[in-house]
């Protein structure tokens, strides 16, 4: 835990724009390595077992430019089967200026081919302020060792800080909704502060978390810092942007105890109570977690224990948020704020893997998976899980994610996609492919069932 405090994991969104690692020269550092920082967040350090590469990517500056032109085919599976087809543009820029700065801008540009619809620019994609927002794929200002640190961009997979209100958030997953969003780490004495928004353009999801380290306040600066921290978490939802939905506010107090260290382990336990101030919903957790980072491996495990009352349940902030909002899972049709939990227990496992056998550090990973399942004593089960791979000298790369809400319940909720890219002649130019389900919020809170193909060429440079 103390060895990456907290983490927005926005690796599998950015799967488009992580680093392609065919080497020109065929040596063992990562060609790209402006890729690899300039959209990691503040808190993705390089492990301290690699010295060597951690100078090497934070010398000068450098970049990418890339272009991907597609075709992509939506079909609503409801009100007859409408299907619009358009032709993706899709410019990126990245920027690296070392560890304490980098930039990834770019959006795709869909010009309509067939199918209903107004103009020739999607209409849905650019029709509020918060749509602009998806320019801004990823602005990094600080680093880790930074006392302060600010990162802006798209939010996938985001959890705040203990994930007991925020957990493998994803500001995205409304499909006509695009908004950047940003989040704050601070470092003053004891005190260590992280404060998001899901959206910088627009009022929306908004909170923060103050973690206190005990042994400092107590018995001054300790040689490990974060291995007894208190801590409060707030978040408020004013639902104004991305569609109008009722506001709420959660809040959330977590103990945590590193119980052993290890130079490429440690294991902490946990215990936490929050709820709905002024509601009488409340929730608590007990808990335990392993960190393990070596030169090659990543991993991070968490087994939990919870109780839900009067509506409240842990990780209500969740990866289907921005869906559940407008409808929440289950046969009532009405918002997650005013929706029905039943009082019951639970067990959530979660588990973060980041594995490569070269060791390049930062997003180039050969495996990368992300899987987390909650089972309820009332018969509802839950999981979300991403995983991506690259094969074949890293010229494939193939990516998986799935998400199934209320599974054993009426009203079960499931999406999913899948994406693949073959790079040739070098790395330079590769074939892409991808396809999946989407969900589109419309009017009363119904949610419309789509799904979306899309095949096209990229190519990039690096310099």
């Amino acid at each position: 835990m103390r060895m990456k405090r907290s983490r927005a994991a926005v690796w599998l969104l950015l799967l488009p724009v992580i680093a392609w690692a065919q080497e020109r020269d065929g040596s063992s550092a990562p060609p790209t390595q402006e890729e690899a920082q300039a959209i990691e967040s503040p808190e993705e350090s390089l492990p301290e077992s690699e010295p060597e590469t951690s100078a090497r990517m934070g010398r000068g500056w450098h970049s990418l430019t890339r272009l991907e032109a597609a075709t992509w085919a939506l079909l609503r599976r409801s009100g007859g089967g409408r299907e619009e087809g358009f032709v993706q543009v899709e410019p990126t820029l990245i920027i690296d200026g070392g560890p304490e700065f980098g930039v990834n801008v770019g959006a795709p540009v869909r010009l309509r081919l067939w199918g209903g619809g107004e103009g020739l620019v999607r209409r849905e994609d650019w029709d509020s302020l918060s749509d602009w927002g998806q320019l801004l794929r990823a602005l990094k200002l600080g680093s880790d060792d930074s006392p302060v640190g600010v990162w802006f961009g798209a939010l996938e997979n985001y959890s705040l800080l203990s994930g007991h209100l925020v957990r493998r958030y994803s500001n995205r997953t409304n499909p006509d909704y695009h908004p950047a969003g940003a989040f704050l780490t601070g470092t003053l004495g004891p005190l260590y502060t992280h404060a998001f928004a899901s959206d910088v353009l627009g009022a929306r999801l908004m909170g923060a978390e103050l973690s206190l380290d005990m042994e400092h306040v107590l018995f001054g600066k300790p040689r490990d810092k974060g291995c007894y921290t208190l801590a409060l978490s707030a978040v408020h939802d004013w639902g104004r942007a991305g569609g109008r939905t009722p506001s709420l506010t959660l809040a959330h107090v977590d103990a945590t105890a590193v119980v052993l260290v290890r130079p490429t382990y440690e294991a902490h336990v946990l215990a936490g109570w929050g709820g709905r101030p002024g509601e009488g919903a409340w929730g608590a957790v007990m808990g335990a977690g392993l960190d393990v980072m070596t030169s090659t491996l990543d991993l991070k495990l968490r087994l939990e224990a919870r109780r839900q009352h009067g509506g409240f349940r842990q990780g209500f902030f969740g990866p289907d948020y921005e869906l559940a909002r407008f409808n929440a899972t289950g046969a009532d049709g009405v918002p997650l704020a005013d929706a029905s939990f039943p009082d019951g227990h639970s067990l959530y496992a979660e588990a973060e893997v980041g594995w490569d056998a070269v060791s390049y550090g930062g997003l180039q990973k050969h495996l990368k998976l992300s899987l987390s399942a909650e089972a309820f004593t009332w018969g509802r089960f839950d999981v979300d899980g991403r995983v991506a791979v690259q094969l074949f000298q890293r010229s494939v790369e193939l990516a998986v994610k799935g998400l199934g809400t209320g599974m054993g319940q009426p009203g079960a909720r499931y999406l999913g996609a899948a994406e693949v890219r073959w790079r040739f002649l070098g790395g330079r130019l590769y074939v892409m492919g991808t396809g999946g389900t989407l969900l589109f919020p419309e009017a009363a809170g119904v949610l419309r069932p789509a799904a979306f193909a899309s095949m096209g060429l990229g190519v990039d440079d690096a310099r």
